[in-house]
């Protein structure tokens, strides 16, 4: 799969599954982390853990794999690392306490309706 495939078929997943507030933003030309960020989060620890486990079952099904996944232990936050593409889950109020849309603001927000088509 291509970088732009795998960011349609991410939000899709967490869309199917009932994320809150999934936003992506561009990051590349701020950055050599990665290209694109998606955030999303779930209304529960568990939740966002469901998220997660989904997401990456879902594009392992697809041969694509992440490098890295992080903090899938607590559920609240969970980072999985596809290269070019890292996926933030949190739980709603981590999401607002560490608020990663403001510290990359100058990024570029890409509108998801283009991938839930």
């Amino acid at each position: 799969m291509t970088r732009d495939e795998i960011l349609a078929e991410a939000v899709k997943i967490l869309d199917s599954k009932k994320a809150e507030n999934i936003r992506v933003i561009e990051i590349g030309d701020l950055t050599i982390i990665a290209d694109y960020f998606i955030i999303a989060n779930g209304i529960s620890t568990t939740h966002t853990k469901a998220l997660a486990d989904e997401l990456e079952y879902q594009l392992k099904e697809k041969g694509v794999e992440p490098r890295q996944v992080q903090g899938n232990n607590g559920g609240g936050w969970i980072v999985l690392d596809y290269s070019d593409i890292v996926v933030h889950i949190f739980f709603k109020e981590t999401r607002d306490f560490y608020d990663l849309e403001r510290l990359w603001s100058d990024g570029k927000e890409i509108g998801i309706s283009q991938f839930l088509k």
